[in-house]
């Protein structure tokens, strides 16, 4: 249209002014109508394929590389033409198929994700009760093999030394000494094979504590150390057997106090308190870079040790937790052991002083009782032991 309106022009300005100019005018009347034409079409035509193709051509680019980055909301208007209108309608489209195919894959690696989580779980809660037991029908054998001549030798060696001079008997009482050890530890495999049958029933864990408190102390072990209390105010009500509840205790405050022979003003604390219920943290699976947000990678590598002991808090009806700790400022548990140290035959004494069994039956108790313990060192030396059982609602307790 520019075109042909400046030949209009260029031909009507040669049919009014041709008979009045010369040859060289027109020629260059011509000329300069012609570079004029040339200029202005070059320019029109330069703006309007800017704004009708290139423009748009260049959002349609700038978008397919936002979508190519993972920017999978932008979305691309429009263009001036039917066919890059029809491109970009089909560029978002396409973004809109991978934001749903990619919530849909989501969806399906979470779901993959926890059964895995799940089924390592349970391998791992097979693969412990499955060695706790082993270990309790091998605990219960060598107990019952070792037993009975364990009970003749003791025998004999009571009538032995009613009959010998002071050098020999001092002989023969040790030897007695050493036969009560191997007793010790043979009560000590059944126990965990055969744990006593428990007798569930609303117990008083301060007065528990305040009854095996006094027991002990009549101790060796506790006449050179400073053990005190933190007794809660508040009335703690778990559903156990008060006497599993006080061989746990025994257990922990003997163990402390064995620990604390080598240490300057020994000190061992005991303290108790109720509580609300903490909930585990959630999940977080670990990430790579690279990771498309909101995606978890994790069932294709090698899914974290779950723990052999539950952590956090148990379950409670009542929504409320009865905390026991026991906490020593001895040399602490070593940190490669804190994770096995409720496993059988794991122990941190030397060899001769321990069995490692006491923890193990400690954890298999509480575990009866509905609760966890767990073993940490605190912050300022020493380990802690906390026990951790339902409470009773108040409800409950009087009905």
């Amino acid at each position: 249209m520019v075109f042909a309106g400046a030949l209009f022009v260029a031909v009507a300005g040669l049919l009014l002014l041709g008979p009045r100019l010369s040859t060289v005018q027109a020629a260059a009347y011509i000329a300069t109508l012609l570079i004029a034409d040339i200029a202005l079409f070059s320019w029109f035509g330069t703006q309007l394929l800017r704004r009708r193709v290139l423009d748009p051509l260049a959002g349609l680019v700038h978008g397919a590389e936002s979508i190519s980055r993972g920017q999978l909301n932008t979305r691309i208007e429009g263009g001036s033409t039917e066919e890059l209108a029809r491109v970009s309608a089909a560029v978002n489209r396409m973004a809109e198929r991978l934001i749903a195919d990619q919530e849909k894959l989501t969806d399906n690696i979470r779901s993959l994700n926890e059964t895995n989580r799940l089924l390592t779980e349970a391998r791992d809660a097979m693969i412990h009760a499955e060695k706790m037991a082993s270990v309790g029908r091998l605990g219960a054998g060598v107990a019952h093999e070792v037993g009975n001549p364990l009970g003749a030798i003791l025998g004999y060696l009571s009538l032995l030394g009613r009959h010998q001079d002071e050098t020999r008997l001092e002989l023969v009482q040790s030897a007695e000494r050493e036969a009560h050890r191997i007793d010790r530890i043979v009560r000590g495999l059944l126990d965990f094979a055969r744990p006593r049958e428990a007798v569930a029933q609303p117990t008083d864990v301060n007065g528990v504590l305040r009854d095996t408190v006094e027991l002990v102390q009549t101790q060796g072990h506790f006449t050179q150390l400073q053990l005190t209390l933190a007794l809660s105010d508040t009335e703690l009500v778990v559903r156990g057997d008060p006497y599993q509840l006080q061989q746990v205790l025994v257990n922990l405050l003997m163990n402390a106090a064995q620990a604390l022979e080598d240490t300057r003003d020994p000190f061992i604390e005991v303290a108790t308190l109720r509580r609300p219920a903490q909930a585990l943290p959630p999940h977080r699976p670990a990430r790579r870079r690279g990771d498309p947000p909101g995606i978890d990678y994790s069932h294709r590598r090698r899914l974290a040790s779950t723990p052999r002991w539950p952590a956090g808090d148990p379950e409670s009806e009542s929504g409320e937790i009865v905390e026991l700790t026991v906490r020593d400022n001895g040399p602490g548990l070593p940190p490669d052991l804190i994770d096995q140290i409720f496993e059988p035959f794991v122990t941190t004494k030397e060899p001769g002083k321990g069995t490692g069994l006491g923890l193990a039956v400690c954890a298999r108790l509480v575990e009866g009782m509905g609760g966890v313990i767990h073993a940490d060192n605190a912050a300022e030396g020493g380990a802690v032991f906390r026990v951790l059982l339902p409470a009773m609602a108040a409800e409950v307790i009087t009905t």
